[in-house]
């Protein structure tokens, strides 16, 4: 038998070291990309189902949008323009995407990924700096299913978007009307205010009359002279003015 080599007793054991956190610019792209919201699997057929039947109404501002692998259709397709579930087989045109989006939700504004088959149509609405409809699991905020709004809900992403790009002005009320309009699935009043408009980058102020949703919460706001922050895009008659109820209830 041959004999074990013998250890030098002046050898020194080997030292595993940690890799050093990153710094510098480096830790700083880190935290920003770790920052850009949570990353998950594509839901299933069944689970968009389940979240557009029973999840809560949202908007979803695109951010950023590339395709990406998703698994073959399983089944019809889901989502339709107007989110309803569709009775047609799948669509081969509707390909895999991986959409990053500020979620507005129930009170709660945050970003996250959302990967999902979109058809070409649809997607033509669906570039960084749009609006689009989304539907969001009440019990997991990251289970979120997109949609193009159809003309149901059109107005009410047509607030969010200029809400999110528009311009800001401050707002004198110069009169509120209860208008009589059946807006489907909408529990807040909506009401036509004539507005006084002010923004520092326009040379004299202006007058427009929107029609808009008014939250339960901020009827008092529309008191004749109160004063309301809003976003518009132009200097128009209203057709680009939309009231942002939670900065003028909290400035």
């Amino acid at each position: 038998m041959g004999t074990a080599a013998q250890v030098p007793a002046t050898a020194r054991p080997l030292r595993v070291t940690a890799t050093p956190p990153p710094h510098g610019r480096l830790a700083r792209l880190t935290a920003l990309l770790g920052s850009r919201g949570s990353r998950h699997g594509a839901l299933s057929e069944s689970a968009q189902r389940e979240v557009l039947a029973h999840g809560l109404a949202g908007t979803a501002t695109i951010l950023g949008v590339r395709l990406c692998r998703m698994p073959p259709f399983t089944g019809p397709s889901v989502v339709t323009h107007a989110a309803a579930p569709e009775s047609n087989g799948g669509d081969s045109s509707e390909s895999g995407h991986r959409f990053w989006v500020r979620i507005q939700s129930d009170g709660h504004l945050y970003e996250t990924r959302v990967r999902q088959r979109m058809s070409v149509t649809d997607l033509e609405s669906m570039r960084p700096g749009d609006v689009v409809g989304c539907r969001v699991d009440p019990g997991n905020r990251d289970r979120v299913v997109l949609y193009v709004p159809g003309e149901q809900e059109a107005t009410r992403v047509s607030i969010a978007k200029i809400l999110a790009n528009g311009r800001r002005a401050d707002a004198t009320v110069l009169s509120t009307t209860p208008v009589a309009a059946d807006y489907t699935g909408r529990d807040d009043p909506v009401l036509r205010l004539d507005l006084e408009l002010r923004a520092w980058d326009e040379p004299r102020p202006w007058w427009v009359r929107i029609m808009q949703p008014v939250p339960l919460s901020a009827i008092e706001m529309v008191d004749l002279g109160r004063h309301l922050e809003v976003a518009f895009f132009t200097v128009d008659r209203g057709e680009s003015v939309a009231v942002d109820w939670v900065a003028s209830m909290y400035e």
